[in-house]
């Protein structure tokens, strides 16, 4: 319930923030930073509840973008049934991943490895065809609009994304509560115990890589409403696959807002190195190398284990005193 009545809290405190804040930068900032902690809550349903580590999500984010990409622009199809259908093709490019992957036993290092040459091998095909507009990517038409999912200021993709986050958040909590999720932490723990009291660890890690896959589509067909452009290295390439796993890590694997508050401490720190440093090329992947060597190393529950850690020392503190 804690948990509920944290979401709920979120929900109304963000809610105001465009009304707040009055600034294009921040209010654009904060957008972005409510994008990637979707994208992450996409990526930590599978990786920090099902301990399967990919290190190709940008395979289901691509997958979700181009499909709205294209009917939008081919079809001329409404972008809010792109976005549904974005959900579908992210969910199902997950299924085929999984049950190619899964099928076969191939989990750890094997299913990271795997993971980041199927999306190697989308961005590739992607970059072949002119149904994607091959290296020149697609141009979105600007058709701003409530009905065309575009919008006059950030305010209106504020409130999207954040209306997005909060399903995240209580699908996450679901999960946390639910029989399906106490399935899924136990294939985490240990596969082969979990199979030795009746779970089916390939059909749950099935299901977890479809809703994972649709997430992370959502995410895909959102950032092209956002950016109104998409190419096979933004769509297919490692960075889109480094900031979904980045996020949750440095926020708290296999936590409700882990993701958020990775996301919000991610990009701080970006801004905080162009500051510093200025616009230097490659300095974003610098900073989060370094950053994921540090969590790793010094930081195994992210920045939610750390604050858990310290609140429960204060608590202690304070009874004792």
């Amino acid at each position: 319930m804690r948990s509920l009545a944290g979401i709920a809290g979120f929900a109304i405190l963000a809610a105001v923030v465009p009304v707040l804040v009055s600034s294009d930068f921040w209010l654009t900032w904060l957008t972005l930073v409510l994008f990637y902690a979707f994208l992450g809550q996409a990526w930590n349903l599978l990786g920090g509840y099902g301990g399967q580590f990919s290190f190709g999500h940008a395979l289901f984010f691509g997958s979700g973008a181009y499909c709205t990409a294209m009917l939008q622009i081919h079809l001329g199809m409404n972008a809010w049934i792109g976005l549904a259908l974005a959900a579908a093709a992210g969910g199902i490019v997950g299924a085929g991943t999984g049950y190619l992957v899964f099928r076969y036993g191939l989990r750890g290092s094997y299913f990271a490895l795997v993971s980041l040459a199927f999306a190697e091998v989308f961005r590739i095909l992607a970059n072949s065809s002119d149904l994607t507009g091959a290296g020149s990517g697609l141009l979105v038409p600007l058709k701003p609009g409530f009905d065309h999912l575009q919008f006059q200021d950030r305010a209106g993709f504020f409130w999207l994304l954040l209306g997005l986050v909060i399903v995240a958040l209580l699908v996450t909590w679901w999960l946390e509560n639910s029989r399906f999720g106490a399935r899924l932490m136990a294939v985490r723990e240990n596969e082969d115990a979990a199979r030795a009291l009746g779970v089916a660890p390939f059909r749950v890690k099935l299901a977890a890589i479809v809703f994972s896959g649709a997430f992370a589509g959502v995410a895909g067909a959102i950032y092209v409403q956002l950016f109104l452009y998409i190419d096979p290295n933004i769509a297919y390439g490692p960075g889109i696959s480094v900031e979904a796993l980045l996020v949750p890590i440095i926020g708290g694997l296999g936590t409700v807002f882990g993701p958020l508050l990775g996301a919000f401490a991610l990009h701080a720190i970006a801004e905080i190195g162009r500051l510093v440093f200025g616009e230097a090329p490659g300095l974003n992947l610098v900073l989060y190398g370094v950053l994921l060597v540090v969590m790793v190393l010094f930081l195994p529950n992210g920045l939610f284990g750390l604050g858990r850690v310290g609140l429960r020392r204060l608590l202690k503190g304070g009874a004792g005193a």
